[in-house]
Formats: C-alpha cells, sequence, structure tokens
C-alpha cells in the first residue's frame, strides 16, 4: 500500500496530515498494532497538533475493535508515554510528529516496559498487518478509560536527583508551544529554581518558531532572554519534548555530546564503575569522560532501537546521543530531555560553578556539525569514500554508514533512512583543521557520484 511505504520510518510513523497520514490508516495501524502487541490493554496518547484529536480517536477505534483495553493519558510528552508504558507495564501509543512543522503527525510505538518498536523490531510487521486492514473481531469489544499520570512522571523525574542539593537557581526554558509546556512546570514545582517559560501556549501550529532546537537559530529567542534575565541556564525542548538542549548562562549553545558528557559524570558518581552507552557520532570526549570517571564506554548505532537494546544487553546506566536523547536505566532505558535537565542543574549545584565553567574541561575537539548532501546515489559515494582512505592507514569500520578515524580527526558518513541525502559528521583537534578535513571529505563526494 503506497500510503504505508510513505509513512512508515525506521523508527515510527510518520507522515503529513491529511494526505499521508489520516484517521482511516489510524484505524488500520490501531488495529494493526493491537495483534502485533499481544496485550489486553494499549497506552495511548498524544501532543497539541490538532490533528491529534481524531487521529487518536481513529486509533482508539481500531484497537478496541479487536478486543483491546485502551488507556488513553491524554496530551502528554513522548517521555511520559514512555513512563506509563513502563509503570503500568503495558505497550503505548504516542501520536506526534516531534520537531517537524505543523502539518505533520506520526505515531512512535513501544511494548510493554517502553521497549522499543523499530524497523527490526515490529514496524514491518505492524505495517503488514495494517495493509490488510484488519476487521473487527467478533465478541468483547475493548473499552477506552482515562488515566493522569503526570504528577507520578513529575515524582519520577525528580528522583533522579538529590533535591536537596540544588541551589537556587533561574532557568528559562523554551518549549516552544510544544508538550513541555505541559510537563515542564510540573517536574519544576516544588525545586528551588525561579522557572520562566517562553512560549507555553500548547498550540500544535507553531507560531513562534519550529519546534527544532537542533537549529541554532531556534535558540535565538532562549539566548536573548537567557542573557536579559541573567539565567543561569536555558533549556530548549522539542515539540514532543523528549529532547533538550542546553544554553549556558552567557548564552552559548552546549551541544548533545557535551551534554552527554555531562549527565555521565553525574551518573558514574551515583554508580561507580557502571556501562554508560554513546553513539558513534558523539564527540570523542564523551568516551573519553566516562572512562576517566572510572565507567565502560560502550559505542553503538545511531538510534533508540539500538541504544536501548544495546542497554538491555550490557546493563548501562545511561546512554546519550548528539541529537539530544538521553536515556536512563531507571526509566526503562527510555530517553528523557527532563531527566537530563534536572542531572545538569544537580551537576552545577555540586560543581559549584556556572554551566560555562562546568562546561570547559569537555570542550577538546572542534566539530563539522551535521552536514547533509544530496547526492544520487548514496551508497556510491560511501564506497567511494572508503576506497580513498582504505590504505591511509586509517581505522575504518561499517557499524553505521562508514566512519574513518585517524586518531587526531575522525569522520562518520551515514545515508539517510527517507532521502537521497549523505549525513556527514566530523571532529578534530582545531577549528582550522576541522574545517580543512571536511573539506577534504565533502570534496570526495563528487568523485563518488
Amino acid at each position: 500500500m503506497p500510503l504505508l511505504d510513505a509513512i512508515f520510518k525506521a523508527y515510527d510513523v510518520r507522515g503529513t496530515y491529511p494526505d499521508q497520514i489520516n484517521e482511516d490508516l489510524a484505524r488500520r495501524i490501531g488495529a494493526a498494532f493491537a495483534r502485533f502487541a499481544g496485550s489486553d490493554r494499549i497506552i495511548l496518547a498524544r501532543d497539541m497538533r490538532p490533528s491529534g484529536v481524531t487521529l487518536t480517536n481513529s486509533f482508539a477505534y481500531g484497537v478496541t475493535g479487536q478486543g483491546v483495553d485502551v488507556i488513553d493519558i491524554g496530551l502528554a510528552s513522548t517521555d511520559l508515554l514512555y513512563f506509563a508504558s513502563g509503570k503500568l507495564n503495558a505497550p503505548g501509543a504516542m501520536f506526534t510528529a516531534s520537531h517537524n512543522p505543523a502539518q505533520y503527525n506520526g505515531i512512535k510505538l513501544c511494548l510493554a516496559g517502553a521497549k522499543p518498536v523499530g524497523e527490526d523490531t515490529g514496524l514491518g510487521e505492524i505495517k503488514a498487518l495494517a495493509e490488510d486492514d484488519p476487521q473487527p473481531v467478533e465478541g468483547r469489544s475493548g473499552q477506552v478509560t482515562e488515566q493522569s499520570l503526570i504528577d507520578a512522571f513529575a515524582d519520577h523525574v525528580r528522583s533522579f536527583i538529590d533535591v536537596g542539593s540544588l541551589r537556587p537557581m533561574k532557568v528559562v526554558a523554551d518549549t516552544a508551544n510544544g508538550m513541555g509546556g505541559l510537563v515542564v512546570p510540573r517536574v519544576f514545582d516544588g525545586l528551588p529554581v525561579e522557572l520562566e517559560i517562553l512560549f507555553p501556549e500548547l498550540d500544535g501550529t507553531f507560531p513562534n518558531h519550529p519546534a527544532d532546537p537542533i537549529q541554532p537559530e531556534n535558540l535565538k529567542d532562549l539566548q536573548a532572554r537567557v542573557l536579559e534575565t541573567g539565567a543561569d541556564i536555558g533549556l530548549a525542548f522539542d515539540g514532543d519534548a523528549d529532547r533538550v538542549f542546553l544554553v549556558d548562562e552567557k548564552a552559548q549553545p552546549v551541544s548533545g555530546s557535551l551534554t552527554t558528557a555531562l549527565v555521565a559524570k553525574s551518573m558514574l558518581e551515583k554508580h561507580a564503575g557502571a556501562t554508560v552507552i554513546h553513539n558513534l557520532i558523539c564527540s570523542k570526549t564523551v568516551p573519553e569522560v566516562i572512562e576517566e570517571n572510572g565507567g565502560k564506554a560502550v559505542r553503538t548505532r545511531v538510534g533508540h532501537s539500538f541504544i536501548k537494546a544495546t542497554m538491555a544487553e550490557t546493563g548501562a546506566v545511561f546512554g546519550g546521543e548528539h541529537s539530544g536523547h538521553y536515556y536512563f536505566a531507571d526509566n526503562y532505558r527510555a530517553d528523557s530531555g527532563l531527566i537530563a535537565a534536572v542531572v545538569v542543574l544537580e551537576l552545577l549545584s555540586k560543581l559549584g560553578q556556572p554551566l560555562s565553567e562546568a562546561r570547559k574541561p569537555f570542550e577538546r575537539y572542534a566539530a563539522s556539525g551535521e552536514i547533509n548532501t544530496k547526492v544520487n546515489d548514496p551508497k556510491a559515494v560511501i564506497e567511494s569514500v572508503a576506497a580513498h582512505y582504505r590504505e591511509s592507514g586509517a581505522s575504518v569500520d561499517r557499524l553505521d554508514g562508514l566512519t574513518v578515524d585517524f586518531g587526531d580527526w575522525w569522520f562518520n558518513l551515514r545515508p539517510s533512512n527517507t532521502e537521497p541525502l549523505l549525513r556527514l559528521n566530523l571532529e578534530a583537534r582545531t577549528r582550522e583543521e576541522c574545517d580543512a578535513k571536511t573539506n577534504e571529505v565533502l570534496s570526495l563526494f563528487k568523485e563518488g557520484s
């Protein structure tokens, strides 16, 4: 079914509404997920996008038609849905398109205990079932009940820190009219924090700026407000509030890799000798900091399903991605930007330093950032680049795309899952070397096209 081909991605379901994802497909996917999950109940939530109301109703209709109950927790962040799945030990479905523009919607699915569902862990089977358009089963129809878990979630997030150790701070959070406007105030309630929220109104049309904090232009309002108010830290959340990016008191952005290093340091102080996961496009700073603090660093592919699976295999206490996803073993191995944020606040309190000082020991390399380049044949270009460096003496691996490591500089080249794009991430000792090596690798793209 062409429409299903267009919306089933590597990690979730996502497309434009109503031309790609609509109520009929939501019903089909709901029925398919009910059959796949094999549970007597499914937890359902949505973000603030207007289309989420009818889409979740249709999804619930599909689920209940299979004789499966629905626990509707209503408006929620994605990490709240994962918490609900873990706490209630039931599969979950979160209707969100995360950081995508207003015309998009989608579904993030998980099994009981927040176990991930991705391309290799069930999405293909769910897609095949949805293509067959499962009809309602005879006999019992499932029931829909409502349940609020937001207060339990807020308590859970705060349980990751010693609240009494926090020093008073001024925090500005830009929730970009996303779900952070609901969950951030509840989590910070009772903390010794003066909290100001930018754009707290839940509005899925994103009237102020896109809810995509990895893009520097979307941090400008937060940066300005941090300076205007003399805040200690700025927090930028994406649309479904499962990711966070930090801004220090001087309004300088903190990369996802640097935040991973900060959180890893804090987690290893509490869990001596533990394993910590990092994906392969994180800065080399991350494994260095893990090992310097007595931990074991494990490198994995990009993507939540790989991080969570590796955490389960290794018993890792924490995992981080450069994209702003931070995973915690005590959070059912699911990611939560809010947990990462409060852990950083606790670390700053213990260090007695502003973030601009606390970050300095971790700023060891210069990074290119993710550079996306459109090419005709991504696989051919990767093979051409690999051939160029094959006899160079560098370490080369294919864990996820192509990684070439010379020791003092390295890069990873990965194809997009959905577009004819190559994603380049490169890191070197200095800015000058980083820029020069980035141009060197990019120049090879034309040779391979």
